[in-house]
């Protein structure tokens, strides 16, 4: 009687139809309901283990669901460490092997060669197809997570969390410029990028590299050694007295004096350059990100280049001289390699520092407005392979997620920006220091509101 009323267990082996309808149902079911079918047609036991994984799975992603619609810092905090990302790469591996078996199995109850002969490939085809959809979007998120995982080991510190101040964020960024003829790295750009912890504003503030007379914040080693300015009175222990010459003062000729920086996830060169940033702009830095030039191209690269609208035309030359051009990057919208996006960001055949300033600035931007999840979990490994080589921070990994749901709000808003330039007042040979933080306060000064009527 059984055999009867259940046809999926018991079905009619000598009528290919029926057979091929069944066929048909069971893999429709192993897609809608990994599990079923073992309960329906096959072990029960590992049907109901299939049913358990499967629909745990579910109230995970649901879950999970929730909390990043709900409380996305959470979520961000989560699988932005390495405990997170470690068991999202197990959960998946884990539910990737339990699909293939509930699969392969499903094939074995299918009974392929009882199925009418024009329905087997069709059959076959898409149960493979799914499993290897499924089981390989699966072993890829793993991999994405351990690779992750790596990644953030590699470059951001486990160091305590430092609070805003005054209700902001503000983080040196450091372009760095090494090379065969240089003693050591020299910042090729610098900047401080200020941000409101609350709504995500972001404001970058450009410091030329040519700046003389630099001020250090109160209490700096620098400060103590240089009280009226970088070079001021006695000269600098370097080839110029310029702010970009400050990364080598204290990480070549006076790393004593920042015993410790290295323990941190710092530099001396790098925490010298801070203590210069602080006194030009008033501001107290929490975190520096260093980002290698040379290494740039990379990274572009692996984000499948780059769209930059190109304002004027930029030279760019191929001889120490500055007198014989290469080629032109012509005005409009162009897409850029790594090679071409570096030296656009670089070129300084017939243009300023402050042209150059602006056209860093750009690229920074476009390339991180380009840098969506769906073009970074695709070119993955080349991504990570690359900001291992262009990104030091001392940003440590728990405050990741706060970071990056801050990102999230910074990324709708207009990034505001201070250049310090002749076009703002700014004498490079000659800075009014007390004008430039009144700048800089001046664009970091919320709004002013009418006050309610009484």
């Amino acid at each position: 009687m059984s055999q009867i009323t259940n046809p999926i267990r018991y079905p009619d082996f000598g009528s290919p139809q029926t057979m091929t309808k069944r066929a048909w149902w069971l893999v429709v079911l192993n897609v809608a309901l990994p599990g079923s079918v073992q309960v329906l047609a096959g072990n029960r036991r590992l049907g109901r283990f299939g049913l358990g994984s499967t629909l745990t799975f579910v109230a995970l992603a649901t879950v999970t669901l929730i909390v990043y619609k709900v409380w996305p810092e959470i979520f961000l905090s989560i699988f932005t460490s390495n405990l997170g990302l470690w068991a999202a790469a197990l959960v998946l591996t884990f539910y990737a092997v339990v699909w293939l078996m509930l699969t392969l199995d499903t094939l074995r109850l299918v009974r392929l060669v009882r199925a009418g002969p024009r329905a087997r490939p069709a059959i076959a085809l898409l149960t493979t197809a799914v499993m290897l959809v499924v089981c390989g979007t699966a072993g890829y998120g793993a991999y994405v997570a351990t690779t992750a995982s790596g990644f953030l080991s590699d470059v951001f510190v486990a160091g305590a969390s430092e609070p805003p101040v005054n209700g902001r964020y503000n983080v040196l960024v450091l372009g760095g410029d090494a090379g065969a003829d240089r003693d050591g790295l020299r910042p090729d750009s610098i900047s401080v990028v200020s941000i409101d912890a609350d709504t995500g504003q972001a404001t970058m503030i450009s410091l030329p590299r040519n700046l003389e007379n630099v001020p250090f914040s109160a209490g700096s080693a620098l400060g103590a050694l240089y009280p009226k300015g970088y070079g001021a009175i006695d000269g600098c222990d370097t080839d110029a007295c310029i702010l970009n010459s400050i990364y080598t003062e204290g990480e070549i000729k006076r790393p004593f004096l920042y015993p410790d920086a290295v323990a941190q996830g710092s530099s001396p060169g790098i925490e010298a350059t801070k203590e210069a940033a602080q006194g030009i702009t008033g501001l107290q830095i929490q975190y520096y990100v260093l980002i290698d030039m040379q290494g740039f191209s990379d990274l572009v690269d692996a984000l499948g280049g780059v769209d930059i609208d190109v304002q004027s035309r930029v030279p760019v030359h191929k001889d120490e001289t500055f007198t014989t051009v290469a080629f032109w990057f012509e005005p409009g919208m162009q897409h850029m390699d790594g090679y071409h996006a570096l030296w656009f960001a670089r070129s300084r055949h017939g243009t300023s520092d402050y042209d150059r300033m602006n056209r860093q600035r750009q690229l920074q931007e476009a390339l991180l407005s380009q840098a969506s999840p769906a073009n970074v979990l695709t070119q993955f490994q080349g991504v990570a392979k690359a900001g291992k080589e262009v990104v030091k921070t001392d940003v440590p990994q728990g405050m990741l997620g706060y970071f990056v749901n801050l990102a999230s709000k910074t990324k709708t808003l207009p990034v505001e920006g201070v250049a310090l330039t002749p076009d703002n007042g700014v004498d490079p040979e000659n800075p009014d220091y007390a004008q430039i933080t009144a700048l800089i306060d001046a664009a970091l000064a919320p709004p002013a509101t009418d006050a309610p009527a009484g």
